[in-house]
This record gives structure tokens, C-alpha cells and sequence, in this order.
């Protein structure tokens, strides 16, 4: 992992280096395709062509529902929303995690929106069992608490991964638990320079990621997640500096 995260800054710092040549069009892009792969995660079956023509032309796609339409706005909403974060320096803490979910359901889930469930929830197809919502005020207390002991002391790569994980296994969302903790993962690469990590949504990489989250929450391995993670921001730094001309990459 050490040198996996070596290697990670030394892609940073090149493409740092050739900001000048980045545009607008770049981020838009690898932004779209980060919201068609976090919902695609979760059962959204619009395609990435389909998920553009609905948040940049606002258009309905035929056979498609309601829900999926209202999910890829809303994630796209909620990604703006992390940049501004990003962008004015707001110190991450409870309002904020609250405010992303909230986009989240917005239109979908009004009355559980931005709120903590106060009801047993199970995983589909998972061996673990969230905690009961009487824990969910103290052990999102702990949660909060080990970010900012940790925030400034773990590479910002671990501190996202760490982050998604902690959130996710104590899922303190009724639903949309899962976009969430990714998108706080991604304003933690942000915040510190990183680009945002797009985890696919096929069925292998799915479950390549379910298995690495189930190693941390049955087994307590993190290894794996952690991992996985960290390809993914240097699989995403590769390719943008591909896409500026660095072709020895």
C-alpha cells in the first residue's frame, strides 16, 4: 500500500503540473460518468448516454422510472453541492453529511430525507446486520469523532476509503447509504487535491466491491477495501493525464 500510495502522489503532482491544460469539459465528463456508476451500483439501470440526456438536456427517457430520472438528478445536485463544500473550505461535520443525503432522496424519500432512521434496516444479500437505531446517535457521534482525530494524520487516500467504510457499515440512512458514503468519500479526495474515484457499477466490479466492504464489516479486514480504493483514484489519475497527451502512461 505504501508504495501504491507513493506512486498515487507522483501522479498527482504530474497532473498538478498540467492544470493549465485541463478544461471544464474534463471534470463534466468524469463527473457524469461517476453518477451513472454510483446509482448503477444501486440498481439504476439508465445508461450513461440516458443519465446525460436526463441531467444535461432534462430529458424523459422512456421505460425508465420516475425513481431512476429523480436519482440521477439528484446525484448530480448532490456532487455540485460537495464541490461548493470543496471550493468555500466548510470543515466536513454532521449538517453537511446531512445535507448530501438529503439531496440524495429529495423527491424520492421527503419524509426520511437528511434524517437518521429510526428503524432496523438489512442489507439485501449481505451476512451483516447494520446496528439497531437506538445505537445510531453514539455511533455516529464515534464516527464523527474519529474523523477529525484522524483527519489530518492519515493519507487523504485512506482517510476517504476509512470514511465510506466507517459510514456505510454503520448506515444510518433508512436508504441511500451507499451513494452517500461515496460521495463523502469523494469530497475527502477532493478537499485535498485528489480526483474523484468512480467505482463501476457492472456486476464483477460490484461485487468486487460488496466482498471487500463485507471483508471490513464480518472479518474486519480492511486490506482489501482499502485496496480497491486506491486503484481507483490511480486508475482515474492515469486516465486523465492519458486524455492531456501523457501517452507513457
Amino acid at each position: 500500500m505504501e508504495q501504491m500510495l507513493a506512486e498515487i502522489d507522483g501522479l498527482r503532482d504530474r497532473l498538478n503540473s498540467l492544470r493549465y491544460l485541463q478544461g471544464d469539459k474534463i471534470a463534466a465528463s468524469f463527473e457524469l460518468e461517476y453518477t451513472y456508476e454510483s446509482n448503477r451500483i444501486e440498481g439504476n439501470t439508465l445508461t450513461l448516454l440516458e443519465t446525460a440526456a436526463v441531467i444535461e438536456k432534462g430529458l424523459t427517457i422512456g421505460g425508465k422510472s420516475l425513481q431512476e430520472h429523480l436519482e440521477a438528478i439528484n446525484h448530480a445536485y448532490a456532487l455540485d453541492y460537495i464541490k461548493e463544500l470543496v471550493r468555500d473550505k466548510v470543515p466536513f461535520a454532521k449538517p453537511e453529511l446531512l445535507n448530501i443525503h438529503k439531496l440524495i432522496l429529495q423527491s424520492i424519500d421527503n419524509s426520511n430525507a437528511g434524517k437518521y432512521r429510526n428503524v432496523q434496516v438489512l442489507i439485501s444479500g449481505a451476512r451483516y446486520i447494520p446496528p439497531q437505531p437506538y445505537l445510531l446517535d453514539e455511533q455516529m457521534e464515534g464516527f464523527f469523532n474519529w474523523y477529525l482525530i484522524n483527519k489530518d494524520m492519515l493519507h487523504p487516500v485512506i482517510l476517504a476509503a476509512e470514511v465510506h467504510e466507517r459510514l456505510v457499515t454503520i448506515h444510518p440512512f433508512i436508504d441511500g447509504n451507499g451513494r452517500t458514503s461515496r460521495l463523502l468519500m469523494n469530497l475527502i479526495l477532493l478537499q485535498h487535491g485528489y480526483p474523484i474515484a468512480i467505482l463501476k457499477g457492472d456486476s464483477d466490479n460490484r461485487m468486487k466491491y460488496y466482498q471487500a466492504l463485507e471483508d471490513a464489516q464480518i472479518n474486519g479486514d480492511k486490506s482489501n477495501f482499502l485496496q480497491l480504493v486506491a486503484l481507483n483514484v490511480k486508475e482515474v489519475f492515469i486516465r486523465i493525464l492519458r486524455i492531456l497527451g501523457q501517452t507513457d502512461l
